[in-house]
């Protein structure tokens, strides 16, 4: 395997990033090559990573770089936030307009958000990583 950087940027709503690296992958890739992996903050989705922080975002494992720095768009406040706002606006415009659960049955994606209605789990990929009972809508 030859790589210069992998970036890890898997997600499993409600649980664990599957692991798609593995610790022998690693091990065969070159001296020197970086692993960044975004999916930290979900368990990670490299078999040798660990969760890093700003002030020491890198070590080295098998010769290869890895970072794992949790809550990454921290790095760049500013930036993170103009972007989230960007992309949630027209959602919280949704909910200020019809409520929540009017606006969630009008929109597939809006309802994919939502975990808890009146007390009880209505995500069943949450349900499923704790072993709850998930709730219809």
């Amino acid at each position: 395997m030859r790589s210069d950087a992998v970036i890890g940027a898997l997600l499993r709503p409600g649980g664990r990033a599957p692991t798609v690296i593995t610790g022998s992958m690693v091990r065969k890739m070159q001296r020197g090559a970086v692993i960044v992996d975004i999916a930290i903050d979900q368990g990670g989705c490299c078999e040798t990573i660990h969760p890093t922080t700003h002030a020491r975002p890198f070590y080295s494992l098998h010769g290869v770089v890895h970072c794992g720095i949790t809550n990454l768009p921290g790095v760049v406040p500013r930036s993170s936030t103009l972007a989230l706002t960007k992309e949630t606006l027209p959602f919280i415009l949704q909910i200020a307009d019809k409520g929540c659960l009017n606006a969630a049955r009008g929109n597939p994606a809006l309802m994919k958000g939502i975990n808890l209605i009146d007390g009880r789990l209505t995500n069943p990929a949450v349900a499923q990583a704790f072993g709850l009972v998930c709730h219809a809508v």
